[in-house]
C-alpha cells in the first residue's frame, strides 16, 4: 500500500508538473488562485493551520478578518508552487529582474570581504526564487531540504533547486551536512537555512510572537564555527500575478554576545525577533500552516489519546 501511494504521488506531481508548464502564465496562476479558494471555503487542515499561527501574529484581528487573512495566505502559498513548477523556464534575467532587496548592502559587504553569510529565514514568499538569485548575482547558494516521499520525487524537487544554481543537501540520511555547510561557507558562499521550525527535537526554546517556540540551532552553530555573518532575511511578495516578483529584507546582522554560555540561545532569539519584524509586515506571505508553538504542539498531543474525539490536523 505504500508503493502504491508513493508511485501515485509520484505520477500526480509529474502530471501537475508537465500541466502547468503547459498552460498560458495568466491561466495557471488563475487555476492556483482558485484552488486556493476551494481549499479555503472548505476550512481544511491548511486553513485552520494559517488561521491559528496567524491569530498570533495579528492579536487583534477578529474572526472575520483572520479569515480573510488565511485566504490570502492560502493565495500565496499556492502562487509558490506555481512558481516552482514554472521558474525553471525563467530566464536568467526575469528571475534577476524581479527581485527588489532592502538592504542588500548588509548581504554583500561580507561576501566582497571573502566571508560566508548564513542567511536565516522563515518559509515566507519564494526562497527558491531568491536563491536563485544569489546563485545568479555571484553568492553560490546552499542549503537543506526536508526529504520527501517517495524517493524519486525529493530527486525531482533536488534536480529543480541545482538547477537553479543551488547545493541542496538532504536533512536527513547525508553524511557530514554540518560539515559541508562549513566548507562552503569557509569557502566565501551564502547558506541559507529556513530557520523558524524545528525538525530536529533539539531546538533552541525561543519566544516567538510571545509565545514559547523551539527553533534550529543550525544557523548560530554555523556562524560561531565558521565566523560567518549571521544575517535573518525575510521575504514578500509584490506585484500581481504572473508579473509579481519578490522582495529581500535583509535585517541587522547577528551580533555574537559576550557571554559564551548563552550564545547560541542568544543568537536564535535575535533571529525569532528578526522574523516576528518581516513576518508582521507581511502575514499573507508566511506559509506556515504547522504546528510550532508549544501550546499548539501539547493540545494536539492531548487530543490524541484514547477516547478523546478530537483529531489534530
Amino acid at each position: 500500500m505504500t508503493r502504491f501511494a508513493d508511485r501515485r504521488r509520484l505520477a500526480l506531481y509529474s502530471a501537475g508538473w508537465a500541466a502547468v508548464r503547459a498552460l498560458p502564465e495568466p491561466a495557471a496562476y488563475g487555476l492556483f488562485r482558485t484552488l486556493a479558494d476551494v481549499a479555503w471555503r472548505r476550512r481544511g487542515g491548511a486553513a485552520r493551520g494559517f488561521e491559528r499561527n496567524l491569530a498570533r501574529v495579528v492579536p487583534d484581528a477578529d474572526p472575520a478578518e483572520l479569515r480573510a487573512l488565511s485566504r490570502a495566505a492560502l493565495r500565496s502559498y499556492m502562487r509558490y508552487w506555481c512558481d516552482a513548477f514554472r521558474i525553471g523556464d525563467w530566464t536568467h534575467e526575469r528571475i534577476v529582474g524581479r527581485v527588489r532587496t532592502l538592504h542588500e548592502e548588509r548581504f554583500r559587504a561580507p561576501l566582497d570581504e571573502g566571508r560566508g553569510v548564513v542567511v536565516a529565514l522563515p518559509h515566507m514568499a519564494n526562497w527558491d526564487h531568491a536563491g536563485a538569485w544569489s546563485c545568479l548575482t555571484g553568492a553560490p547558494v546552499a542549503s537543506v531540504a526536508e526529504r520527501l516521499r517517495p524517493e524519486k520525487l525529493f530527486e525531482r524537487f533536488l534536480a529543480y533547486r541545482e538547477q537553479l544554481g543551488m547545493t541542496i543537501l538532504p536533512l536527513t540520511g547525508a553524511e557530514n551536512v554540518m560539515s559541508r555547510l562549513t566548507n562552503h561557507l569557509e569557502s566565501g558562499g551564502a547558506v541559507c537555512l529556513p530557520a523558524e521550525r524545528d525538525l530536529s527535537r533539539r531546538g533552541v526554546p525561543v519566544t516567538f510572537f510571545g509565545e514559547p517556540v523551539s527553533m534550529p540551532a543550525g544557523p548560530a552553530m554555523l556562524a560561531l564555527r565558521t565566523g560567518a555573518t549571521l544575517l535573518p532575511t525575510t521575504l514578500a511578495y509584490e506585484g500581481r500575478e504572473p508579473n509579481h516578483g519578490v522582495v529581500l529584507w535583509f535585517h541587522e546582522p547577528i551580533e555574537i554576545p559576550a557571554r559564551r554560555a548563552d550564545r547560541i540561545a542568544t543568537m536564535t532569539q535575535r533571529v525569532a525577533d528578526a522574523f516576528e519584524v518581516g513576518i508582521r509586515q507581511h502575514p499573507e506571505d508566511w506559509h506556515m500552516a504547522q504546528r510550532i508553538f508549544q501550546s499548539d504542539i501539547e493540545a494536539a498531543r492531548g487530543s490524541e489519546h484514547p477516547g478523546s474525539t478530537l483529531a489534530a490536523p
